[in-house]
């Protein structure tokens, strides 16, 4: 089964003026597409064909750069997308905000320390939110497109959010200012979605 694009679920200029619509178009259009067509090309006719995400992710240290790079950069983008909406920002509710004051104190200390995580991280890569074999929630960031179900990762868990701190992400509108980019971007957060990846 090859891997697919996922359709946006919801229109370019949706996120705007946060995220704009020139950049979602070719972020989505042209960098995630690029990454479907060339993990496809990189597992077609190889033993990982029809194997998850996941599954490759648990042993990725032994595979190819093109199926970690790749792979990484299809998974990340499609949970990306999943948990933004033209509806976003606020403040998360129930088990999620309850976890999020256990294990950081409040809201405003999370979002200290993941923006911390993306401003930070050198070059390209991604600022995460996951759960951690503890249950507990952590902070982390990742280079290039790693993430921490990877067996590469410093520190795994399931990601339950995740921001894209590549160039390709924000410069168009932002330029080389990622940490307007990182703090606009809590307006576009879907809590929602970041719960149910929790569950």
């Amino acid at each position: 089964m090859s891997f697919v694009l996922p359709n946006l679920p919801y229109a370019f200029d949706a996120l705007e003026p946060h995220v704009d619509a020139r950049t979602m178009e070719i972020h989505h259009g042209k960098h995630h597409a690029a990454y479907v067509n060339n993990l496809n090309a990189a597992v077609q006719g190889t033993d990982l064909e029809g194997k998850s995400l996941e599954d490759l992710f648990a042993g990725v240290s032994k595979l190819s750069p093109a199926v970690r790079n790749n792979g990484g950069g299809h998974w990340n983008h499609s949970m990306f997308w999943e948990i933004m909406s033209p509806n976003g920002g606020g403040m998360p509710s129930g088990d999620l905000a309850a976890a999020i004051d256990r294990d950081f104190g409040s809201l405003d200390n999370l979002k200290q320390q993941f923006n911390a995580a993306a401003a930070t991280r050198f070059g390209s890569g991604w600022a995460w939110l996951s759960v951690g074999g503890d249950g507990k929630l952590f902070v982390s960031s990742t280079p290039n497109q790693d993430n921490p179900l990877m067996d590469v990762a410093e520190k795994q868990g399931r990601p339950i959010m995740g921001l894209d701190v590549w160039e390709h992400a924000y410069y168009l509108h932002y330029q080389n200012r990622r940490p307007d980019y990182v703090a606009a971007w809590w307006n576009v957060i879907n809590w929602d979605a970041v719960a149910q990846r929790m569950k």
